[in-house]
């Protein structure tokens, strides 16, 4: 499949000078040319001044081995193979690769790699497993027959050898420690980081009812930065799910602390899925306290941390405006539950600095994002596997500075002042969906072409006859397909409107529930004429 140029439509239009690096868009069928708007992926491909430096965090929403032993049923032998990992490994890098100019990020927080289940059946050494197989690609790897040595190697080694294949070499490794959970549950996840940089130190501090918080304390240039890579207990919205992310802020915040105590103006950078949102207290006021708040004490003023009785942490989240706040979706509701927040001290001039109003969100249409809707591309299993995440990747850039003078801070450019987010939420507006882009699926010419891994998530024009009701079933290329929406009251008015034999027309987003394939209408604007 031929690949296509990425261009970035900036303020005073198409900035030819600036190229996101090339890639085949891998879950499409249809090759299209992109215009993204400079505000989502500009900053990608910033030509970077020296000693400046990209951060991404980026939950991967389960990247699994192939050892054969998993806690999860669905990436077991007889549902999770390895084209599906290797999709999966294709697609991650991809994605990586949008940073700086293709070579990717310095440092990368990853959250949701499978914890090791079989730890003793590898080296763990990971730059000598990386010599061991430098005359070959993953792809090849994990093409059968597959050697068992391979078969034994961790999750976050795959993504590794991936990464260095594309031209992303030169990482050292941290992995969270993960033991049985300390409430008796067996953890299936644990935090991986990788870094260019040094790793002087690394250590999980482990905590009740979530993964471990892996903190590495990184040498940039002779300079100390702390990274803790987070992901927090799950149900944002639920109170007994908010006491255990009280506990896990718990624990993050007295490791803070000591560090705070022996050095104010320390670098301390947070990362991660912390499954609260940067407006949690406003959003749920039904939670008395919430740990990303009344304990990590994340807020949105960005010059208070100049005070010397100011906060200790400013969340990037407030670095751009409250409609741009998006990194996930449940239940039609965008969300931020993946975070960065940053020291006072990386805003002085000693160590690593902030570059102001760098932060942003990884989400390119036609990539990791839909085309038409603009929502993740999921993971799927379909076929060899499809999809990349649930969440969006967050990124900022940051830069060494030799002055040593901690506690004298930089001039910002219009910094926020809004201490606490807004109550409001965000809904996914599947009404301003432009649909003028989606292909008629009469166009593909067979259920073949159309039940394709690579179509989930897709939307399509689809003009066919009713074939049945309960459940309200469309036939197109001689097989029936399941037509639903997540609105009651539009369901309600479709199976009222058209009966069996009739002729519908719609926009519907192809997927697949419970082995059918299926058509899902978002939106009561994707049916004209009901």
């Amino acid at each position: 499949m031929p690949s296509e140029t990425l261009l970035i439509l900036g303020a005073g239009g198409i900035d030819s000078g600036s190229l996101l690096p090339s890639f085949p868009l891998m879950h499409r069928f249809h090759p299209v040319r992109l215009i993204l708007l400079a505000s989502v992926v500009a900053a990608f491909t910033i030509a970077l001044p020296a000693r400046t430096f990209t951060v991404v965090v980026y939950n991967v929403e389960n990247l699994f081995d192939i050892d054969g032993v998993a806690l999860f049923s669905d990436y077991r032998p007889d549902n999770y193979r390895p084209e599906h990992l290797f999709t999966k490994l294709r697609n991650t890098a991809e994605t990586m690769r949008l940073f700086q100019q293709g070579a990717g990020p310095e440092i990368i927080l990853f959250q949701e790699i499978e914890a090791d289940q079989t730890p003793g059946d590898w080296s763990g050494d990971y730059p000598r497993e990386l010599r061991r197989y430098a005359g070959t690609t993953v792809e090849a790897m994990l093409t059968e027959p597959i050697a068992p040595a391979v078969r034994a190697l961790p999750a976050e080694f795959f993504l590794l050898k991936k990464l260095a294949d594309r031209g992303m070499g030169d990482y050292e490794v941290a992995v969270g420690a993960h033991q049985p959970n300390p409430s008796g549950r067996t953890l299936v996840h644990t935090n991986v980081t990788f870094s260019r940089f040094p790793i002087r130190e690394a250590r999980t501090h482990h905590t009740a009812g979530a993964r471990g918080i892996l903190e590495t304390r990184l040498d940039v240039g002779g300079h100390d930065l702390y990274v803790f890579n987070n992901h927090w207990k799950a149900g944002a919205s639920r109170e007994a799910d908010e006491e255990i992310r009280l506990g896990n802020a718990r624990v993050l915040r007295d490791r803070i602390d000591a560090i705070l105590r022996r050095d104010r103006y320390a670098d301390i950078l947070i990362g991660g899925d912390l499954n609260s949102h940067y407006n949690q207290n406003s959003r749920y006021p039904h939670l008395a306290r919430t740990g990303i708040k009344d304990v990590l004490g994340s807020q949105g003023d960005e010059l208070a941390l100049q005070r010397p009785d100011g906060p200790d942490f400013y969340n990037l989240w407030y670095e751009v405006p409250p409609e741009r706040r998006k990194s996930d979706v449940f239940r039609g509701e965008w969300g931020t539950l993946m975070h960065l927040l940053v020291s006072r001290g990386l805003y002085d001039y000693r160590g690593v600095q902030y570059v102001d109003n760098s932060f942003g969100v990884a989400k390119v249409r036609g990539l990791n994002a839909d085309l038409i809707t603009g929502l993740p591309l999921r993971w799927s299993f379909e076929g060899s596997g499809a999809g990349f995440s649930d969440h969006f990747p967050l990124f900022a850039h940051f830069r060494v500075v030799d002055e040593n003078r901690p506690g004298v801070f930089k001039q910002l450019t219009n910094p926020s002042r809004q201490a606490r987010g807004p109550a409001e939420v965000l809904r996914v507006d599947y009404a301003a969906a432009d649909l003028s882009g989606a292909p008629e699926v009469e166009s593909l010419g067979s259920a073949q072409a159309l039940n394709l891994e690579g179509n989930l998530g897709r939307v399509f024009q689809v003009d066919a006859r009713v074939a049945g009701e309960n459940p309200f079933r469309i036939e197109l290329f001689g097989e029936e397909y399941t037509v639903w929406s997540h609105d009651r009251d539009l369901r309600i008015a479709i199976y009222r409107r058209y009966s069996v034999g009739d002729r519908i027309r719609f926009h519907g987003e192809f997927g697949r529930y419970q082995g059918q394939w299926q058509f899902v209408i978002r939106d009561r604007s994707w049916i004209p004429g009901l």
